[in-house]
This record gives structure tokens, sequence and C-alpha cells, in this order.
């Protein structure tokens, strides 16, 4: 497969600003606007907001939480996209019948307790909070960020409705989805923009790019990498990486997710100094009874320990944070299809989550963005 074309960095022209992007525009401080009258009320500094979103989880694992989110989730076009007329009764009377029970076990099983959460909103909230003392350090407070989910709470017209609020009349939109599918980034920004659709006052937007072949990110891979291995007292056979999958449909019909979850691999393993061959790459969470993007994880794991791979290590390069597809998925029904297999050792290399080189990777990605809006 061809490589992807390469992302635009910064993001493209903000067609709302003239502003030149090399020469940003002062921000209006607090206060009453100059000119206006005397009972004009004081507004809020001017900002630039960062709003960070991710998938999203649901608020707990009963059946009521579990059934609400995942129907958002599957009602959603980009993600499904068979005709309402077939899908929605089928969905409504059968799948949302049954399935919340055995989703929420599964979330049952990996979550924080302690906190009342999943682990994706612990960590997604661990992120914000490095990624706001990172944005601090070189923007004072000129910069706000925050965070949203596409699925569940916070939603994304909160989110955006408390930071037009709070003064940001130029916000820029990062989904944190390292490769773009339409299913992913394409579905997140859809809604942001619906969101946009309701507010009188529309601020100023961005959108940020894929970031699947950014250096920084790259980087911070690979250190994930080195540091795990380094724990081992023997280095596993291959490196498998495992992606979100797909319908294989999708890539026939222009979705480049293939082709940069291609691409992540190859840069990771050039990186790594490792020659070819060294890492597979792979599609795990099929869904539904069409074919997907293959191979599918769960078989080429097994396959690998037929064929004498008996020690393995598994990341996941497309998931910004460990969620239900990683600490269950992985964990569970790929572990336990290598290890019935004949496999004997399974290492999982954890998401980045909130590691400093992925924050530092995060925050770059930021700052070329926000290019021409604050320096």
């Amino acid at each position: 497969m061809l490589d992807a074309k390469p992302a635009l960095r910064p993001a493209g022209a903000d067609m709302t600003d003239p502003t030149p992007p090399t020469t940003p525009r002062p921000l209006r401080a607090a206060g009453r606007p100059v000119h206006a009258p005397a009972d004009h009320p004081a507004l809020p500094g001017e900002r630039v907001g960062v709003l960070i979103a991710n998938l999203g989880t649901p608020d707990n694992h009963d059946y009521w939480s579990m059934r609400r989110y995942l129907n958002e989730f599957l009602s959603d076009r980009r993600v499904i996209d068979y005709s309402p007329w077939i899908w929605q009764p089928l969905l409504q009377l059968v799948i949302l019948s049954r399935r919340p029970f055995s989703s929420g076990a599964n979330y049952r099983a990996i979550w924080n307790h302690e906190k009342g959460e999943s682990p994706l909103m612990t960590i997604t909230r661990d992120q914000v909070a490095k990624l706001k003392a990172a944005m601090a350090d070189r923007y004072g407070d000129r910069v706000l960020v925050d965070f949203c989910m596409r699925y569940g709470n916070p939603s994304t017209a909160s989110r955006l409705a408390a930071m037009t609020a709070a003064g940001c009349q130029r916000v820029l939109f990062f989904p944190l989805y390292p490769q773009y599918a339409g299913a992913t980034t394409g579905t997140a920004c859809d809604q942001f923009f619906r969101a946009l659709m309701t507010a009188r006052w529309q601020p100023a937007v961005r959108t940020v790019p894929a970031y699947f072949d950014h250096p920084a990110y790259i980087q911070a891979l690979a250190e994930s990498v080195g540091r795990a291995y380094g724990a081992l007292d023997q280095r596993p056979d291959i490196l498998v990486a495992s992606y979100h999958g797909l319908p294989r449909r999708y890539l026939t019909e222009g979705d480049p997710y293939h082709c940069q979850c291609q691409k992540t691999s190859r840069l990771l393993r050039e990186r790594l100094g490792w020659p070819e061959g060294s890492i597979l790459t792979t599609f795990q969470s099929r869904f539904g009874p069409e074919e997907w993007l293959k191979p599918y994880t769960v078989d080429a794991v097994a396959d690998l320990a037929r064929q004498g791979r008996r020690r393995i290590a598994v990341i996941a390069p497309a998931f910004s944070a460990d969620c239900i597809e990683t600490l269950e998925e992985i964990h569970g029904e790929i572990r336990e299809s290598f290890e019935q297999a004949g496999g004997e050792a399974f290492t999982y290399i954890p998401c980045l989550n909130d590691d400093d080189a992925h924050i530092a990777a995060l925050a770059a990605v930021i700052g070329e963005n926000l290019a021409g809006w604050v320096g």
C-alpha cells in the first residue's frame, strides 16, 4: 500500500480570520470593550481554546448507562452506515436488549471504582491536566485547554459552550486519533461542527489533522517499546502493532486509515532501527458480518504461536489512551487466542496515555496548529 499523503502542518488557513498566520493578533484583555457605553457589561479576556476530543465512555457500567452509550455510538452513521430502516429495528430490538449486559460486564472488569469512572476518562483527565500545564508554561493564561467526548459526557456541545463563555473567540479542535478515519476523527469533527451550528456567536475554528507520522509521536512510541523490552528477561520474537479495525470497503471508498496505520508501523520500525518483518500490523475489534481490514489480530497472534513464535509483544498505536479495546480485548480475547495456540509469553505495551513523551508530542502538534493565533 502506498504511503498516505503527509498531513499538512499547521492546519489549513482559517477562513473566518484574515490575520496573517505569521503575525498573531493581540488578544483583547478582560473588561468593558473600547468605545462601549458605560453600561456595557464587562467581557472576559479573549483567549484561544484547545478542545481535546476522545471517543467516549458510558457514565457507568449498569444496563441503562450502557444502553444509552451504545445507542448513541451504534446509531452514528459514520460508524454503522447501513440503512436506518434495516439497522435501527435490529439495533433497538435485538442488539440493545442484550449487548448492554455483556459490555457492562467488560467495563465492570476494568472500571476505576475508586473514581467511579472508566479508565479512558481517568487517563484523558490526566492527559489534559498535563497539557494545561504545558500550555500555561508556553502561553500563560492566553490558551484554555479542555476536553470532550464524542459519545457520552462531557459532550462536545457543552464544552464548546463553556469555552466561548470563557472568552475563547478562536478554538482549535483536536481529536486524539493519530490516524484519520471517518468513523473516529470524521465523526468527532461532525459533532463539533453540529455544536457550532447552534451557536449564536461562532468562534473562528481550526481542526488538527492526523499526526500519524509526526516525529515526536513516533519517538514517543519508540520510547515506550524500548522501556517495555528493557524490562523483559527475553526479547519477544515479534512486535504486533494492533490497530482498531474498519470494514474493508471503507478503504476502497477512500478512507486513508489503512495507509496511515501502515506508515506508522513502518516509521516506528525505522525509528527503532529494526529490520523488515520485525513488526506485524494487524486490526482488531471486528463487528458485524462483513469483511474488515486484515489480518485480524485475534487470528494473527494464534498463527504466530503455531509458527513457533511463542514470545510476542503487542502495542496499540491507534489508541491515545488505554480503554476497553486494550484493557479488556487485548488482555482478554487476543491474549487467550495466542496462549491457546501454544504461545508462552504475551507482553502488552500500554498506550502512551499521559507519558511525558506523549504529552510533549501532543503539545508540539498543538503548538504547530496554533501558529498565527497566539505567539
